[in-house]
């Protein structure tokens, strides 16, 4: 299995307004109705990551910007990047109903997302309207075959 950079976010001192910022700039649909007011983006796109802006946290005080990767186990790769100089960050940590993700800082101090369980790709599905002209038509079959009996 590879490694895919599968989401990105964006944590600022005012997450709403760099909500507002990205949705203007990119044309971006950016839906945060939730409790953490965490904005889901939608780049309109079937290229590139899934990603989301919100408000900076204790784990990440700062603004920031952070990438997440794909991994089969957490600990894991927790564990590698502490023999290769990095630091755990956030230990994993189950969201319910959506994934279990984990965080460490690179020898640099940069801080790298890693997510077990991703969701698949949304596949956008065409969606048929109602056969009302069938409808109609059958309709208009059984009326037929009433006036030949």
């Amino acid at each position: 299995m590879g490694a895919p950079v599968v989401h990105w976010e964006i944590n600022a001192k005012d997450g709403r307004r760099a909500q507002e910022f990205y949705a203007s700039l990119f044309g971006w649909k950016v839906n945060a109705n939730n409790e953490m007011n965490y904005g889901l983006v939608d780049t309109g796109s079937k290229l590139g990551a899934r990603g989301g802006i919100g408000q900076q946290s204790e784990v990440q005080p700062g603004p920031s910007v952070t990438f997440y990767v794909a991994v089969d186990d957490l600990q894991a790769y927790l564990t590698k990047a502490e023999s290769l100089g990095g630091r755990t960050v956030v230990l994993p940590t189950e969201i319910p109903g959506m994934v279990t993700f984990a965080m460490f800082s690179d020898p640099e101090g940069n801080t790298i997302g890693l997510l077990k369980n991703v969701p698949p790709a949304r596949k956008k599905v065409a969606r048929r309207k109602p056969a009302k002209k069938a409808k109609k038509a059958t309709k208009a079959k059984k009326a037929r075959l009433r006036r030949r009996r």
